[in-house]
């Protein structure tokens, strides 16, 4: 189902209906209070607020405006919905699979901010390894593909070509270490040769409920 932008809305206003939008806009580019409806009638010109009135809830039926509380019939701008991007969701981090092996056939809406410009996956955490460092059990992480990191990178690394766990990494000469963020678990030390980095930790989303 296609969804119906703000634009895609605007396009569809009433003259009148335009006004009033660009009326709260230029009011709004200068910082001046938030006119009631008595106000928006002085300014357009208008006798009726009755006929204003209708006006006012076409352009909160779409979305655009907002009654303040707590106000008389005072009435603001909705600010934008945050830029999103669309990212392919890769299931949970499950031992014993392989990210690359996981199916693509879903994808997930994510804030541009919580990603980078280079390719980027969504994977959902499953148990409490990294509680400490607030990645808990169900959060969505953004991860940026990678097969490199820094030390101290919280990181997707796949051990011995089978399981995959999200950890923070510590690479020495011969030895990299995955590092969990719970006092109740150890570092583990691995080869390098049977460490590959999958990605790593850009983004984090949790939802409450």
């Amino acid at each position: 189902m296609m969804r119906t932008t703000r634009e895609q809305v605007a396009t569809r206003l009433t003259p009148r209906q335009q006004d009033v939008l660009d009326l709260l806009r230029e009011n709004a580019a200068d910082l001046a209070p938030a006119p009631t409806l008595a106000g928006l009638c002085r300014l357009l010109g208008l006798r009726s607020r009755g006929s204003l009135h209708k006006h006012v809830q076409a352009l909160i039926a779409a979305g655009l405006v907002e009654p303040i509380a707590g106000r008389y019939r005072g009435i603001r701008l909705i600010p934008p919905a945050p830029a999103a991007d669309t990212l392919p969701f890769l299931g949970k981090i499950a031992a014993g699979r392989p990210i690359d092996a996981l199916p693509q056939a879903e994808t997930m809406e994510v804030p541009l901010h919580l990603r980078t410009s280079r390719p980027c996956y969504v994977l959902q955490v499953t148990g409490d390894s990294m509680c400490e460092a607030g990645i808990l059990d169900g959060d969505y992480v953004v991860i940026e593909h990678r097969e490199a990191a820094r030390n101290g990178e919280i990181v997707v690394a796949l051990i011995h070509g089978e399981e995959t766990t999200l950890k923070r990494i510590s690479q020495e000469p011969g030895r990299v270490t995955l590092i969990p963020a719970n006092q109740a678990l150890s570092p583990v030390s691995f080869a390098p040769a049977d460490v590959a980095i999958q990605g790593v930790l850009v983004g984090q989303m949790r939802a409450y409920r």
